[in-house]
């Protein structure tokens, strides 16, 4: 993960409540989550205002829609894409 980074990927799923310890570039962030995440969606790791961006990898990936809080899955319901704009 980037350091910028406000969003992260689950290797697979993941269950309310579960604590998850992430690597956020020089830091490591400990993050519990507050919905299941299905294998290869993204959680947040660090809230995003509505009309906040959304970076994975470095990169803005879209725009929240909505607030989102750390533990909460970023989709569609949430975020729009930048994808292809």
């Amino acid at each position: 993960m980037d350091e910028k980074d406000n969003v992260a990927t689950a290797i697979r799923d993941l269950s309310p409540n579960t604590k998850v310890s992430i690597q956020n570039g020089h830091k490591r962030i400990q993050v519990a989550l507050t919905q299941s995440i299905p294998f290869g969606h993204k959680f947040c790791v660090r809230r995003i205002p509505s009309g906040g961006e959304v970076v994975k990898y470095g990169e803005v990936i879209g725009t929240a829609t909505a607030d989102i809080n750390p533990g909460e899955l970023v989709h569609i319901h949430n975020v729009r894409s930048e994808r292809g704009r």
